[in-house]
């Protein structure tokens, strides 16, 4: 039986935080019928793939996605109906190519990714493969390391924290099953702890909790806290990792920051990197991601040189996944490690690329989930087949979040003996 497209068909349906996004189905001419789903970012960078709204304010206050639904439906469909699913370079082409814009604000990102997960899933189901060895192939085994989000703050809460995540890095576990049980065992121990000193146990967007604490370095110290009365060593069992998201807090385009939500006040890229530097030495910190902002190449870049030798340094907003950005950052040693995120550049093989590129120069691929997320588990077979050694995708809460939790324990189960666990 064949395995091109036979029908497309676009849904709004609603993500985790109830705004709408778009869900596709596809089914091939061979009977085989999957559906997909789009995530959608709270923290977004400049330069991101435009996700189309309809701008309606009579409907979900403008963030409806009919208009992305009725591309898929009315543009994309006939387009790709006859096409091979198996083809997925064809296909992103093809989308690429009837958007004909560089940031696909024509048919929206939203439309052109749903489409294009929905063929890899489709050619995958047809083969009768997992995606993750379908994309991958047979040396597809490495289970990431979770990075698992357990106190939000910035832009993912409304508190007094400054930075957006502060994630539990179980990679002294011997297993992916393991260093789940690890964090999530931090993640219970820390909300009786907050508890305990009437802080608020109310979850962020992506399931960590947000209380109000006296500072930033105080949130550290209640997550190792927490791993310590979890029965674990900082530092060698579990490590931890920062998100700043430094363009929420950013002045102007680049220079000096405001942490007002902590109530700092101002500091410049400098006094940003010499607190980073004060933190490094006296916490167990392993990974900062966006530790300034989007404009800031040249702090990036110094940021790196005085700690890339001891932490990995990620850019997301700085590269929004897009090859463009993060061969630049390459070449002006602007971090050591790109963030990666499916709908920031709109199609599976232009993430493809961007995986491949960081490989190729020694980066580290860090794959992400998004703020507004669905309980889609593409993201989990994806960073098998990627074999980039660690996700973030929330915390031990919500269901959109374990449910890539849930797919990596299947198919770390599914690969028994031939599943790979180590940090780097």
């Amino acid at each position: 039986m064949s395995s091109n497209i036979k029908s497309i068909k676009g849904l709004e349906i609603l993500d985790s935080r109830g705004n709408p996004t778009v869900r596709v189905f596809m089914e091939l001419e061979d009977g085989t019928k999957i559906k997909s789903s789009v995530p959608s970012g709270a923290s977004t960078g400049e330069y991101e793939a435009c996700e189309l709204r309809d701008g309606d304010k009579s409907r979900y206050g403008g963030k409806g996605v009919l208009r992305a639904v009725e591309n898929v439906n009315k543009v994309i469909a006939p387009a790709l109906k006859g096409m091979d699913a198996t083809k997925q370079l064809e296909i992103d082409e093809r989308l690429i190519e009837l958007d004909g814009t560089e940031n696909k604000e024509k048919l929206g990102a939203n439309a052109i990714l749903g489409v294009s997960m929905a063929a890899t899933k489709a050619a995958a189901v047809s083969h009768n493969l997992e995606i993750y060895e379908y994309l991958g192939g047979v040396e597809a085994c490495r289970i990431p390391v979770p990075c698992m989000n357990i106190l939000n703050g910035g832009e993912h809460a409304d508190n007094s924290v400054d930075i957006q995540e502060f994630m539990a890095v179980p990679y002294g576990a011997p297993t992916f099953k393991e260093g789940l049980r690890y964090v999530a065992e931090t993640f219970h121990t820390l909300k009786k702890l907050l508890k305990d000193r009437g802080l608020a146990t109310s979850v962020g967007d992506e399931g960590g909790f947000a209380p109000n604490l006296k500072s930033n370095e105080e949130a550290i110290e209640i997550i190792i806290e927490a791993i310590e009365k979890s029965g674990y060593k900082p530092g060698i069992d579990i490590s931890i990792a920062l998100d700043n998201a430094a363009t929420s807090f950013v002045i102007g385009k680049k220079g000096k920051y405001d942490l007002k939500w902590s109530g700092l006040g101002e500091k410049t890229t400098d006094e940003m990197i010499e607190m980073a530097k004060e933190w490094v030495k006296k916490y167990p910190i392993i990974l900062w991601e966006d530790p300034l902002a989007e404009e800031d190449w040249d702090g990036f870049a110094k940021f790196t040189k005085e700690l890339g030798g001891k932490i990995e340094v990620v850019g997301d907003d700085i590269f929004v996944t897009n090859t463009k950005f993060i061969k630049k950052g390459i070449k002006e040693k602007t971090a050591n490690a790109s963030l990666i995120k499916l709908n920031q550049i709109g199609t599976v093989s232009e993430t493809v690329d961007a995986v491949k590129l960081c490989y190729e120069n020694n980066w580290r691929a860090f794959v992400s989930h998004r703020s507004g997320e669905t309980c889609d588990t593409f993201l989990a077979d994806f960073t098998v087949a990627m074999g980039t050694g660690h996700l973030k995708t929330g915390s031990a809460s919500r269901s959109e979040r374990l449910a890539k939790y849930n797919r990596l324990l299947e198919i770390e189960d599914k690969l028994g003996d031939k599943a790979k666990y180590y940090w780097k």
